[in-house]
């Protein structure tokens, strides 16, 4: 099992899509949206604004993410995310923030 899959859902702060949508029309400063599916998933459609580090590259490119900010993680359904969030936690990043229900939810609510 890989790193992220044994760590899948534990100890995650979640928001819905429909809190994200609020929080991307506010244009809140000081955070940082960050999409973990494969850059072909990005490619074919991603919310505007996210920045696209694969869940298995995250670990190899800390250095692009911020620890001074808010992190809101997105994937496809929201379990990649998940993983995103804890590993992330566990290397000291404080406000990191999972997007349950993923693009998934989002495309469902047709923003």
């Amino acid at each position: 099992m890989s790193l992220f899959g044994s760590l899948l859902g534990r100890g995650t702060d979640n928001i819905n899509v429909v809190e994200l949508k609020e929080k991307i029309d506010r244009k809140e400063k000081g955070s940082l949206y960050l999409d973990v599916r494969t850059p072909m998933e990005f490619s074919s459609n991603h919310i505007k604004g996210f920045k696209n580090i694969p869940v298995d590259q995250v670990p190899q490119r800390l250095s692009e993410i911020p620890k001074d900010k808010e992190i809101v993680v997105i994937c496809q359904s929201g379990a990649r995310s998940s993983s995103a969030v804890r590993f992330l936690k566990q290397n000291g990043y404080e406000k990191v923030i999972n997007v349950s229900g993923g693009m998934g939810a989002w495309m469902m609510h047709r923003f």
